[in-house]
Order: C-alpha cells, then structure tokens, then sequence
C-alpha cells in the first residue's frame, strides 16, 4: 500500500535545489521536523512487495544523485568566505559565553562553550588560517562540527547558507593564496560574485589534535 509524501528535501532541500526557507533554521534535511515526520510515516506504512521494488529504485536514483551533487555550508570568518560539508554541522548555534583555558597558549584555541549541556572547545579559524579579522556581524553564529566522533565549534562572522555543487564545478586553490589557506582549503567554490574555500575537515582536525597533544 503506498501512500503520499511529498519529498520536499529531493526538490528544495540539500538533495535538491536547496531553495527551502527552513534550510536557514535547520541547514540540513535531517534536523528539520517535516524530514522527521516523512521518514515516520513511510517506516509505518504496510509494506508490499510493489512497494519493496519501488523503494529499492527511488533508493538507487537518490544515491546516484548523491554521488553527482554534495553541498556545503557557506559561512565567513573575519574577512574569508569558507565552507564545509554539510554532513559535517551538527548544528549552527546563536554566539554564548566562550570560557577560556588557563595557560592555553594555542591563540586558536579560544576556550569551551557550553552546547545542549555539553562543553565543546571552541576554536578559530581566523587563527588557523591566519585571516585577517575584519568587521565583525551584530549576530554572530557557532558552527558545531563533528568528525570521526570528535565535536568542535568555530565561532564565524556570518553564515550565508547551503551550496550545491559537483566535483567538476570546483576550481583548483591559487597559488597567490596564502599557504596558511592552502593547507587546510582542498578546492574552491565560485558562489555568484564569491570565491569559497572548501575546507578539508580531516586536515582541521588533524592539525588540532596534533597541537593539542
């Protein structure tokens, strides 16, 4: 017995266009409620072995959409236009308090902050990447980033929203830019009148938890 859902995150979500308004709130399908409520109807639904072969298919065509198509969330820090997969922001949180660590001599290292109860340490990618400041936003946003199990948070400037794009649409790193950039940036995105530093989370992270040990 099939029944009717409409797969908004196939047309207007991350795996679509990524034109949904509710992409500014929850900037991945999965935390939004209408995703939640979707999956839950399907798992409730009897299933038939029409249903079983139409599923299998629907399956196969989204991951071949996914193989051609990944997103990121676009985001600056002091003057620079970055990025990071999507799959990778747990969450973008409102700025809080930031505590620092005593005798932490790491200037990227900007202390712990408090996030759903948990303290996460908190670090700088203006530091990292040595990027200059520039004006602070009135609002600014905490990107909460997991990768191989381990959670951080980047304190940004500005968050503009999800990019899609394919592995032919990135554009290889100048080399005027700075090294600092390079080691940590695996590509560019052009963004209207922007170029984005894709960032590579398995050199962030790895250069994090070389200095902190």
């Amino acid at each position: 017995m099939s029944i009717k859902i409409d797969d908004c995150w196939n047309r207007i979500g991350v795996r679509g266009d990524s034109t949904c308004p509710k992409l500014q709130d929850y900037f991945r399908c999965l935390n939004c409620p209408t995703y939640a409520a979707g999956a839950s109807a399907l798992l409730d639904r009897p299933m038939t072995a029409e249903d079983l072969i139409s599923d299998w298919g629907q399956g196969a065509q989204s991951l071949a959409r996914s193989e051609t198509a990944v997103s990121a969330l676009i985001f600056r820090a002091g003057v620079e236009w970055l990025a990071l997969p999507t799959d990778a922001i747990i969450e973008v949180a409102e700025q809080r308090t930031i505590h620092t660590l005593p005798h932490q001599t790491n200037r990227a290292i900007l202390g712990l902050s408090n996030i759903r109860g948990s303290l996460l340490l908190c670090v700088s990618l203006t530091q990292m990447l040595g990027a200059e400041r520039g004006e602070a936003a009135d609002i600014q946003r905490l990107l909460v980033v997991g990768h191989q199990g381990q959670t951080l948070v980047f304190p940004v400037d500005e968050v503009l929203g999800v990019q899609r794009y394919t592995q032919a649409e990135l554009q290889t790193v100048p080399s005027t830019v700075a090294q600092s950039h390079t080691t940590y940036t695996q590509a560019m995105i052009v963004s209207k009148d922007k170029k984005i530093g894709l960032l590579d989370c398995n050199l962030l992270f790895y250069a994090l938890n070389r200095s902190l040990t």
